[in-house]
């Protein structure tokens, strides 16, 4: 049997991984700033926290980028495509146990989720609580993102064939980008228009194809790049060696959206141009993030990123993402604190804290066992060709 050779060209970017640490705690901040009552406050610091929600932005570029990116490289290099039954099982086996788990002890734990009946169960066990208006639990809230994740997870092998056509042509960038933001303006439009429900299917698919899209082009440029079939695309390389400039830009226009032009700070639901005006703004600031660490030469700031510590987090952040909800409102339950209190320092250290001590044994009891199961199948012969296929679908899976 052929042993998988590992191709330069699609290396794992592993300081990523700490970009979705940052995904996370940004998360978990605005969580906490809505618990202690500090999001609707009306000040700055409130006004900071409420868009902390940015973080989902940053996991969704991300995805777009990593996933994607095994699709386009195949086809550039003229390789077969990643089998889609391998990796649709890799998503599953990283995604679900964990998640399955978080939900059990949500729905049997948390009091105000008491008594959850069978039609709660199967709507979380399925990932389809989304798609009835008030149906998340308690200390579940935040898993309106992973369902509509895992519904691009599902779509992504029909969008890579239709996206990248048969032929590698980087210009293809464009019509990638062209698609994701149509289709983004095109759901926002008839939510302004009353045809959906701004309090529903803002938790949709189609209203972020812009972010999905974006880590999309960006993969689709970085293999262009990397083959040497995209030299247009210099400039990336270039941009991604200025991080303080990237970052300097992130953080001004993260500024811009706290501003009321995204909208309100709380659960009030916002125009459909205030939410356009969220989405576009986010995605500036997750794109300006990810750019200098995805692309560029490496150098100290891109150091400060891969290290022992960054690694470990990145791998701690889905069970942080997962934990956080039930520990937050379990230390107002436990405290006897009144909702909409506390410090908020003091608060967001100890969610922070306890709930990686979930993550990790989250991850070391349930996730990193059955990702290894799951690597061994399926178990058949594979050519030099198939296994850089493999190391394709590995890296996305990472």
């Amino acid at each position: 049997m052929s042993a998988p050779i590992p191709d330069p060209l699609l290396r794992r970017l592993p300081a990523l991984d700490a970009v979705r640490v940052i995904g996370a705690l940004a998360v978990v901040g605005h969580h906490v700033g809505f618990a202690t009552g500090q999001n609707t406050g009306g000040s700055a610091l409130g006004a900071w926290l409420a868009r902390l929600d940015v973080g989902v932005a940053v996991f969704f570029v991300l995805s777009g980028f990593l996933l994607f990116r095994p699709y386009a490289h195949a086809l550039a290099t003229h390789q077969p495509s990643p089998s889609t039954g391998r990796y649709l099982w890799r998503r599953a086996t990283r995604i679900l146990p964990a998640y399955w788990v978080a939900v059990a002890v949500c729905l049997l734990v948390l009091p105000r989720n008491q008594p959850a009946t069978v039609a709660d169960w199967l709507r979380h066990v399925t990932l389809t609580q989304i798609y009835e208006h008030g149906q998340l639990k308690h200390g579940l809230g935040q898993t309106w993102s992973l369902a509509t994740e895992v519904t691009f997870y599902l779509l992504l092998p029909v969008l890579a064939v239709l996206l990248l056509g048969r032929r590698w042509r980087p210009e293809r960038v464009l019509r990638i980008a062209v698609s994701a933001v149509l289709i983004s303006a095109g759901w926002v439009l008839l939510m302004g228009l009353g045809v959906l429900k701004l309090g529903l299917h803002t938790m949709w698919l189609p209203s972020y194809a812009g972010w999905f899209g974006a880590g999309m082009v960006l993969a689709t440029a970085h293999v262009a790049m990397r083959t040497g079939t995209g030299r247009r695309w210099w400039w990336l390389d270039e941009l991604g060696g200025a991080p303080f400039a990237c970052w300097s830009v992130a953080l001004a226009v993260f500024a811009v959206s706290t501003t009321p032009v995204a909208g309100p700070r709380g659960l009030s639901e916002p125009t459909a141009g205030e939410f356009g005006a969220k989405l576009l703004l986010y995605m500036v600031v997750a794109v300006m993030l990810i750019l200098p660490i995805a692309f560029g030469p490496a150098n100290r700031a891109k150091g400060a990123f891969d290290t022992v510590l960054g690694r470990w987090l990145g791998r701690m952040s889905y069970g942080l993402f997962l934990w956080h909800p039930l520990v937050l409102e379990g230390i107002y339950l436990v405290t006897g604190r009144p909702e909409f209190s506390g410090d908020v320092l003091d608060i967001y250290l100890l969610t922070v804290a306890v709930a990686l001590v979930f993550a990790a044994v989250s991850y070391y009891a349930v996730e990193r066992p059955l990702q290894r199961w799951g690597r061994q199948w399926p178990r058949r012969r594979r050519s030099t060709t198939e296994s850089h296929s493999t190391v394709a679908v590995a890296t996305a899976a990472n």
